[in-house]
């Protein structure tokens, strides 16, 4: 069974590789549309064909990319019929939840983009339709993304030593404290609310 999964890894990675970068970028990219595609799965593809550092990069810029599609397709073209909607349903515990949602702080923001298990797509379309901040959004998402796709790459290129190496689990808590401090001096160095 293990020959197996290696070969279908190899094979994916050779084909990857053939591809180019691209073909990374449009799959993360692809994935933060539509959900149902493994993002830990593109991303170790990635950082395992192109290394960990231009794998990183080409992960996090895409899934940046991606996230800002969603946002802005909600913000866009669903955003006001959602007000509408809200309005006339004057329902309390709706009016709450887009409060929630609207006035949610930047370091949770970050903090809830970094963690791995979040549902990104959810998040991307929570932020289009409220009334967050275009810049509050994409700067959680610039934080939060780069904590988010290196674990998945970290774990998905270390997968057997991670499932028996307890330090990992105290270094993504480290890295969660670290992207809520990074988002605390960026909302007061650049006034984020």
């Amino acid at each position: 069974m293990g020959e197996i999964i290696n070969t279908f890894i190899n094979t994916a990675i050779d084909v990857l590789t053939s591809i180019g970068p691209l073909g990374g970028v449009v799959l993360i990219v692809i994935e933060s549309i539509l959900p149902v595609l493994p993002l830990s799965v593109f991303i170790t593809l990635n950082m395992a064909s192109y290394g960990m550092l231009f794998g990183f990069l080409i992960s996090w810029l895409s899934t940046l990319v991606g996230c800002m599609l969603s946002f802005v397709l909600f913000r866009y073209l669903f955003q006001k019929r959602l007000d509408r909607f809200v309005k006339k349903k004057n329902d309390p515990k709706l009016n709450n939840v887009m409060k929630v949602v609207n006035d949610i702080d930047f370091s949770n923001l970050v903090v809830l983009v970094a963690i791995p298990f979040s549902p990104a797509f959810l998040i991307n379309i929570a932020g289009g339709l409220s009334k967050i901040e275009t810049k509050k959004f994409f700067l959680g998402l610039v934080i939060g993304k780069a904590i988010m796709v290196y674990f998945w790459g970290y774990i998905g290129t270390s997968l057997l030593e991670s499932l028996t190496d307890i330090t990992i689990i105290f270094r993504i808590a480290i890295l969660l404290v670290v992207a809520f401090a990074v988002s605390k001096i960026v909302e007061k160095k650049l006034k984020v609310k």
